[in-house]
């Protein structure tokens, strides 16, 4: 179990980049345009599945190529991500209007193309729901305790003043970067 202290010390860990990512997550508005929304989508799709320091290299080819109006697939290899992402950003007006009137937004999120069980709670939280992505490190964590991602991070939200999205967001880092283990739950300093 992941204590309050040892969340602590994987805040303190992480450094700046952990302080960015508090403040990018506890400050985290929904979309405020089409084309903010389609963006946002396209990234979770270009990061699903691959390492965050390749899907960024990869997104930004992509959103050059949109912006000057040509293909994805020149830039994107993958055609099933390539097509899903086109779909998104040709209907992104459409998209956009019904994600907010959608009563369950992580649902809706599920509704997109190439957006699937897991990839759902990545975009919606990265569209500011509270919730935690269930990716393979948070789903160690949390089974080591018996509950679910969302669980775990709500304990230690309600412990620490941050949002569970917050939480979420550090303790994937910590996995990411080497300071937990996700599959032991070794902390290391």
């Amino acid at each position: 179990m992941i204590s309050v202290d040892q969340f602590r010390f994987i805040q303190s860990a992480l450094g700046q980049q952990g302080m960015d990512d508090i403040a990018w997550s506890e400050n985290i508005k929904p979309p405020e345009s089409a084309e903010d929304f389609a963006f946002e989508a396209i990234f979770v799709i270009c990061n699903s599945g691959m390492k965050n320091t390749i899907a960024r290299r990869i997104y930004d080819r992509v959103a050059e190529q949109i912006s000057i109006g040509k293909p994805v697939r020149e830039v994107f290899g993958h055609p099933g991500k390539a097509a899903a992402i086109e779909t998104i950003w040709l209907n992104r007006a459409d998209l956009f209007a019904r994600y907010f009137t959608a009563a369950d937004k992580v649902e809706f999120c599920a509704s997109l193309p190439w957006i699937g069980g897991i990839t759902k709670f990545h975009l919606a939280k990265n569209f500011g729901a509270d919730v935690a992505k269930p990716d393979v490190h948070l789903q160690r964590l949390a089974e080591r305790e018996g509950v679910t991602a969302q669980l775990l991070c709500e304990r230690l939200a309600e412990a620490t003043g941050y949002r569970a999205a917050t939480v979420d967001v550090l303790l994937w880092r910590a996995c990411a970067n080497g300071i937990i283990n996700s599959r032991t739950g070794e902390v290391f300093a």
